[in-house]
């Protein structure tokens, strides 16, 4: 199989469903954002961290890929004629979701309570959950963006929502794990 097809090379590329579509289109924007955040996950579990935080990151990134595949389907032509559907895998579920709380849960149980916001860094693998986090929330808005044009499956927007808080626990629990400084921000007052 061929890498470059040049089928793209006038700006357009083809969504699950074979329509084409502007590269810039938000569609395009949407799930490109969702890959970017699956490279960031893969950068993450790169690090020497826990087998566990390792395992549930590869988890993520599977279901990533399944959000990418679903924001990747023309809605038009997501039904075959069949009447079968077009993206036949098991999508985004309430289960997914819940799994993210309980990891979230669990690692917070070990944390000491946040009274301040704190910010990015202490440690090279906590800046980038930090990193991770940011895209995630980049992803939820053209996510949101584009379910207000043309809606998709509920479940998977609200999967990146859970998401940009289990990577916020995950950077605040590695802190914790590397004994790295969590700095609070403290506004300065105005003199």
């Amino acid at each position: 199989m061929k890498i470059y097809t040049k089928t793209g090379d006038k700006g357009t590329t083809a969504l699950f469903g074979g329509t084409r579509v502007p590269k810039h289109h938000i569609r395009i924007d949407s799930y490109g954002t969702v890959d970017e955040l699956n490279s960031h996950l893969g950068l993450i579990r790169d690090q020497n961290i826990n087998q566990h935080y390792k395992d549930v990151l590869i988890d993520i990134q599977d279901k990533l890929f399944t959000v990418g595949a679903i924001l990747a389907t023309d809605p038009e032509k997501a039904v075959l004629k069949s009447g079968k559907e077009r993206l036949n895998i098991p999508k985004i579920s309430e289960s997914n979701i819940a799994k993210l709380e309980q990891e979230m849960d669990a690692m917070n149980e070990a944390l000491p309570p946040m009274t301040h916001f704190v910010l990015p860094g202490g440690h090279q693998t906590v800046s980038f959950c930090h990193i991770a986090r940011c895209v995630c929330r980049r992803a939820e808005r053209l996510a949101s963006a584009l379910n207000e044009i043309e809606p998709f499956q509920p479940e998977s927007l609200k999967y990146l929502n859970r998401l940009s808080d289990y990577l916020f626990v995950l950077a605040r629990k590695l802190s914790y794990d590397l004994q790295a400084d969590e700095v609070k921000w403290i506004p300065q007052k105005e003199s």
